[in-house]
């Protein structure tokens, strides 16, 4: 894969040729061909699916319906009604949240988070647990970044009711072992319930391998417009989950006085669905199947190693999170005495976008001892002279402050 050739798809670079875009952990760029798709669908098919009788509206459906079907097999879903099209993982994760804690959730029921996990992945559980009158517990993280197994195989012995956890930490770059984790708590009884948002973009992932129960992951962080989301999940459970949003769409029979549910997905898509979003995802995972999976997380792998080197050079530097095969493309850094958001906006003027602040993540920058960090994040358009662009940038801004530090 050459990232030179990839970021000629991307007319965002034509419109700023000078930029390096380096929040790709936040929201990706677009390519032209998934602009395309939305600009076609929406000039020549668009009309509302599933309940017209009409030849646009049933060209809309079918084009709806194919996107669910590419996304099912991104991940290996065993078949395409095993997902649902949410706004986000935030979404999904929510939905999760609420509907297992109706049906499977009961008082002084374990739900097993981490460290490091995403407010999304982490306040629908709390909102959940303080519903039941169940509680929650964390997998700490080690010095370097990873999760403290041990304290993680001693908190699944115990019999959680459900293990949440993120399959990539969006401020360390952690690639946690999620199948590991999952075995041990399937052993338990536990539904596992993955995060995939950081995942699902740069990891070749089948679900069944993962051995997770649900899986979220946002179509806007792998190339896809905002307002596309998905979330699979195991059909059997999703046919004994009641619906987290109600209304027209998701039901069968409605009477003054109560209703029954369609099956799945549709008992979870109530109101109208993001189906021109959902073209515009199944473009963007036509794009990264073009380029391979595989390719990707590569690319993604050599990048980091390389800023990592790279970074290292930067006198004063704190650089966070783990080295080796279990890191992906986030790096996360402050110059101490230097609040975060100075140093983003003066890498931000000098050309360079990173992100800055606690990154919805909160317990974790406590346990790393910091209020918030500047990020780096990679994506298949980024190359080494990006990286290089950031050191310079880096140095520059330890000159600018140096009295701060």
């Amino acid at each position: 894969m050459d990232a030179r050739e990839v970021k000629n798809d991307f007319p965002i670079f034509d419109a700023h040729p000078d930029l390096v875009f380096l929040d790709s952990a936040a929201s990706s760029q677009k390519p032209r061909s998934v602009l395309l798709a939305m600009t076609r669908f929406y000039e020549t098919s668009y009309a509302n699916v599933h309940r017209g009788s009409y030849p646009l509206s049933d060209a809309a459906t079918d084009a709806y319906e194919k996107a669910r079907e590419k996304a099912a097999a991104f991940i290996g879903a065993a078949r395409p009604e095993e997902v649902i099209f949410v706004r986000n993982t935030t979404e999904a994760l929510n939905l999760v949240a609420h509907s297992v804690a109706e049906a499977f959730l009961n008082e002084g029921d374990l739900i097993v988070v981490s460290e490091m996990e995403h407010h999304a992945n982490l306040v629908p559980w709390q909102r959940a647990a303080a519903w039941r009158g169940a509680r929650i517990e964390a997998i700490p993280i080690t010095d370097e970044g990873r999760l403290d197994l041990e304290a993680a195989k001693s908190l699944i012995e115990q019999g959680p009711r459900v293990l949440a956890i993120t399959q990539m930490s969006n401020v360390l770059g952690t690639v946690n072992p999620v199948r590991t984790l999952a075995e041990w708590a399937k052993a338990k009884g536990a539904l596992v319930v993955v995060d995939g948002a950081q995942g699902a973009p740069h990891i070749p992932t089948k679900v069944a391998d993962l051995g997770a129960d649900f899986y979220a992951f946002s179509g806007h962080k792998m190339l896809g417009p905002t307002g596309a989301g998905v979330l699979w999940g195991r059909h059997e459970l999703l046919a004994e989950l009641p619906p987290f949003l109600t209304g027209g769409g998701m039901i069968q029979r409605v009477r003054i006085d109560r209703s029954t549910y369609d099956a799945p997905p549709a008992r979870f898509e109530a109101g109208t669905p993001p189906f021109a979003e959902a073209v515009g995802l199944a473009a963007a995972i036509d794009y990264l199947e073009r380029l391979g999976m595989e390719a990707v997380w590569a690319h993604d792998r050599m990048l980091v190693e390389y800023a990592l080197e790279s970074l290292a050079q930067v006198p004063d530097l704190k650089i966070f999170g783990p080295r080796g095969e279990d890191r992906g493309g986030v790096v996360s850094f402050v110059f101490p005495g230097l609040h975060a958001h100075d140093l983003a906006t003066f890498l931000g003027q000098a050309g360079v976008a990173v992100r800055s602040g606690h990154h919805c993540a909160q317990p974790l920058h406590r346990r790393l001892g910091v209020s918030s960090t500047a990020r780096a994040s990679f994506y298949i358009y980024n190359t080494r002279e990006d990286v290089d662009r950031l050191v310079e940038a880096l140095l520059k801004a330890r000159e600018f402050f140096k009295d701060w530090l």
